[in-house]
């Protein structure tokens, strides 16, 4: 794991050289450069597999025409790599890197299509002069970063944003569009970044500079019945099936020269995961999970973990987390994340714990997704049966809704009727009904709470259903595979994946998540409806319910019986929380105050003065809960840290080792 960055036609080596020190932290253990003077290409490593110098990145081919940095883990490197010395290769290192970049050699761009991980990675060929390309790709489900920007004289991409600033190529200021989908949303929604001018390579994306020319293709994409003989299988038999692929996955996943542990919080997802770590692994596995004590009680977990724990047999850590530590590391946590989000504070907290004993934890981050987990695939579904029980009526609400949602409509939110016009918009059609189960300030509120100055180039007023149409990747699959994708594709990979990997790496942790294995997903999606979600036509409160009285992620349940105690899933559905609203009321209390407060948003300039005073006093009178305030005080905070710093703070710079061609690179 590590922080990959480089520059295309910039004057790159002390430019790379400062993107290298500002992610020192995600590559603490090496760090390299490379450059031409066409291509500079840079590395912070954190050292995974193969710890000895012959994994020195940037890594050429034997005659050194063909460069690669790259950041994360093939983890069927071996398998690839045997296949590899068939055809004639030899290798210097035992590194997955080595093998990705002859894989490249071998079989050209679609290289990509064989790799089973989490990667970003930059190519450059120079084997044909005058010919040169430089390609970046991106793993199949946006689970490592690689954002990119253009710039006058060329191209230059980072794993994060603070590279990008550090260099000086980008321009330090906000993209208004992204702000409104971060209000909105809570999270940016990629390909954009929360910086102007900076965007992200989508998932399952490569990108290649050849000949005075740039494109960006897609090379893999979410899929519907990728095992066709499962969907036909008797249901016992769909569970041998999974829980088989699983293990395989689990298993691949263990492929470390240095030590790992496992995230684990008590619930299916992680409790299925360690079970299966156990029983590959021939010692106890190390986990952590996060508490809080008084302040947190009500939602406190760490006591099924720790039950969990022993049944398991693992070497646990119960991290608990005041709001005073949380406040004194507010700033950094601001920082850690890259870009500002309402999400990532549980991370940061376990990523911290976990890296004193371990350089590699896994997660259960994923299971919610393509088994059917969060409660929005069960509102989904009841809409679906609304909407059949009344056929004309649905349509007739869904062609009215569709026409209140016309762009053109949009700067009437804000007047008179406007809130007529918002509910509306939201009142039928797939995407908007999804829209609604998960939003921080929504469309209409976000554009209350922006700027005035900034609303018309915000698109301010634009319906939510328009951000996440782009992840709308199985529009004619089910119900539950449609949000399958609209979850992987917006929520999952625009929050989820990118706020752990920003924290976890910030600690120097490399985090793995294999319920997000490409072939698990396949099947995952291979599965009927009825093996994810059992008979909802009766429910009443599914938010109070037990997995074992919902149905919800049947069939992972079903893996876990042979695997968990007796009553597992007699727990009900909890998203992971934080005690947020005391510690905004009580140790927070001056931060939010000041980053709130009417000069602090006067400056920044990018907030309604008298929205966000709103928004403030709501919350200390009661009257709001925690999301919206926290969001308004991380994206002040993140200004601070990140923007206005236009690059790396003191204790993030590292000494990184600039080395020319000529004198040793690689």
């Amino acid at each position: 794991m590590c922080g990959i960055c480089g520059t295309w036609g910039e004057a790159g080596g002390k430019r790379v050289e400062d993107m290298v020190a500002a992610m020192h932290h995600r590559g603490p253990d090496d760090s390299g450069l490379f450059h031409d003077g066409r291509v500079a290409l840079g590395i912070a490593r954190l050292a995974i597999i193969d710890v000895s110098p012959a994994a020195h990145q940037p890594m050429a081919n034997p005659d050194r025409t063909v460069w690669i940095v790259y950041n994360g883990e093939t983890f069927n490197f071996r398998s690839e790599r045997s296949l590899l010395e068939a055809k004639g290769h030899s290798f210097a290192s035992t590194s997955d890197t080595e093998v990705v970049l002859r894989m490249y050699e071998q079989y050209g761009d679609d290289f990509l299509l064989r790799l089973r991980g989490m990667f970003a990675l930059a190519i450059y060929d120079r084997r044909r002069p005058g010919k040169e390309r430089l390609l970046l790709a991106r793993d199949k489900l946006g689970i490592k970063p690689l954002l990119f920007a253009r710039t006058g004289k060329g191209f230059a991409f980072a794993s994060e944003l603070k590279a990008l600033l550090a260099s000086g190529i980008v321009e330090p200021a906000i993209d208004p569009v992204a702000l409104r989908q971060l209000l909105a949303l809570g999270s940016v929604y990629q390909p954009r970044a929360i910086v102007r001018g900076v965007s992200m390579l989508p998932p399952a994306h490569r990108l290649i500079l050849e000949d005075g020319r740039e494109r960006v293709e897609r090379y893999w994409s979410l899929g519907v019945d990728r095992f066709p003989d499962l969907r036909g299988r008797p249901y016992p038999e769909l569970v041998d099936e999974l829980a088989g692929m699983l293990e395989e996955s689990v298993r691949l996943h263990l492929v470390s020269d240095v030590p790992l542990g496992a995230f684990l919080s008590g619930g299916v997802d992680s409790s299925v995961m360690v079970a299966m770590m156990a029983r590959e692994v021939g010692h106890r596995v190390k986990t952590f999970s996060v508490g809080f004590e008084s302040e947190g009680a009500y939602i406190d977990e760490t006591d099924d973990a720790e039950r969990m724990a022993r049944y398991l047999g693992t070497d646990h850590t119960r991290v608990v987390v005041r709001g005073t530590e949380v406040r004194d590391r507010i700033e950094h946590i601001a920082r850690s994340l890259d870009q500002p989000s309402v999400d990532g504070v549980n991370s940061y907290f376990v990523s911290l714990a976990a890296r004193r004993g371990v350089t590699v934890a896994l997660s259960g981050t994923g299971g919610d997704e393509i088994f059917a987990g969060y409660p929005w695939f069960i509102t989904m579904m009841l809409e679906r049966q609304r909407a059949e029980r009344d056929p004309w009526r649905s349509l007739a609400r869904s062609a009215l809704a569709a026409i209140a949602r016309r762009p053109e409509l949009d700067s009437l939110v804000l007047k008179r009727g406007g809130a007529r016009l918002d509910r509306l918009r939201r009142s039928a059609g797939f995407l908007a009904r999804y829209a609604e189960t998960y939003q921080i300030f929504g469309a209409r509120d976000t554009a209350r709470v922006l700027a005035p100055e900034l609303r018309k180039v915000a698109q301010a007023g634009l319906s939510s259903d328009h951000d996440l149409a782009p992840g709308d990747e199985l529009p004619g699959g089910s119900t539950i595979e449609r949000v399958t994708a609209l979850c992987l594709r917006g929520y999952t990979r625009n929050q989820l994946l990118r706020d752990i990997d920003a924290v976890s790496m910030a600690h120097s942790l490399e985090v793995r998540v294999p319920y997000l294995d490409p072939v698990v997903v396949d099947v995952a999606l291979s599965l009927p409806e009825t093996a994810k979600l059992g008979d909802i036509a009766n429910l009443k409160a599914p938010e109070q319910m037990t997995y074992r009285e919902t149905g919800a992620k049947r069939v992972l349940i079903d893996v876990g019986h042979k695997l968990l105690p007796d009553g597992f899933d007699r727990q009900t559905k909890r998203g992971f929380s934080m005690p947020f609203d005391t510690w905004l009321q009580k140790p927070l209390r001056e931060v939010l105050q000041d980053t709130l407060g009417e000069a602090s948003v006067r400056r920044r300039g990018l907030l309604d003065v008298a929205e966000v005073a709103q928004v403030r006093d709501n919350f200390i009178a009661g009257r709001l809960d925690w999301p919206r305030p926290w969001l308004l005080m991380m994206i002040e905070l993140w200004c601070r840290q990140v923007l206005d710093g236009c690059g790396a703070s003191q204790a993030d710079q590292g000494a990184a080792t600039s080395t020319a061609e000529g004198s040793g690179a690689g």
